[in-house]
């Protein structure tokens, strides 16, 4: 069944060119973040007071930061940063948070009705402000920044993942496993969670848009991703400062925020509308 469902969304990737567009801008921003060592012409956090705030020219492409920092070695460096905050912290919030909403919706009773109440606690705290408080009890580090982001997406994904399975668990394949004895545990995960693919690759996308907004946030605010790592969104904040002087540092690494979010933004509304029987035209 998976096997089949790959083939069939890989056809549509071939067929949508929207896909194929997000598709292309999530693996070069992929791959320029996997090799940035070795694509980033100046190491990230060598300073060269000579040439702070050079504008971009031949040697430096992008120009230079108030450090006589390279720019463009700062963002293909930043991209790693971001990218690799977005990606674990949603990792961990589908493990976590999707894990407890199927439970939750496959058992029902009093686990249905702890997990949801958890999470309209949570779904009560503003975005920003639960990120900063969790931020504010583990500290300013790469990995408190994970578990923040996490903790703001994991109801997110127990929510999207309880309403379907809540009507999975009523489906005569369901009904029939369990007359032949399977327990809980290897209906849920060969019986429900295969048919939730479609709406966890759409919300994962679309989620990692939204975390890498949001880790450029924090990392603006200055509780994210510590210097002298470079960050996307603290290069934004250093950067403010000098619009009129060299605002090149702000506008590249604000462009290199939009492109990111942006990619991911587009594959999950491309895979919604293709794998969305509502959505879906007729081919």
């Amino acid at each position: 069944m998976i096997s089949r469902w790959f083939n069939h969304v890989g056809r549509d990737f071939v067929r949508n060119p929207i896909l194929m567009l997000a598709l292309t801008l999530v693996l070069l921003q992929v791959l320029i973040s996997v090799f940035a060592s070795l694509i980033a012409p100046y190491d990230p956090v060598a300073q060269a007071v000579e040439a702070r705030m050079a504008p971009p020219s031949g040697e430096f492409l992008l120009g230079t930061d108030k450090l006589g920092r390279d720019v463009l070695s700062r963002i293909i460096h930043g991209y790693r940063s971001s990218l690799g905050i977005a990606f674990s912290a949603v990792f961990v919030a589908l493990l976590l948070g999707g894990s407890l909403g199927i439970w939750a919706g496959y058992k029902g009773g009093w686990i249905d009705r702890v997990v949801m109440r958890l999470a309209d606690v949570l779904f009560a705290f503003p975005i920003i402000l639960l990120a900063i408080g969790v931020i504010a009890i583990l500290g300013t580090n790469t990995a408190s920044t994970v578990v923040a982001i996490a903790v703001v997406y994991s109801p997110i994904f127990a929510r999207l993942m309880r309403a379907p399975t809540l009507v999975l668990r009523s489906a005569d394949y369901v009904h029939a496993a369990r007359s032949f004895g399977a327990g809980d545990l290897r209906i849920v995960v060969q019986h429900i969670m295969p048919n939730l693919m479609s709406v966890i690759l759409v919300q994962a996308s679309l989620s990692l848009s939204t975390a890498i907004l949001l880790e450029a946030s924090l990392s603006f605010l200055g509780i994210g991703a510590q210097p002298p790592a470079p960050s996307l969104g603290r290069m934004l904040s250093e950067g403010r400062d000098y619009m009129f002087m060299a605002p090149w540092a702000s506008l590249f690494s604000g462009l290199a925020i939009l492109l990111a979010s942006l990619g991911f933004n587009l594959l999950g509304d491309g895979l919604r509308d293709r794998l969305d029987p509502r959505l879906r035209g007729i081919d």
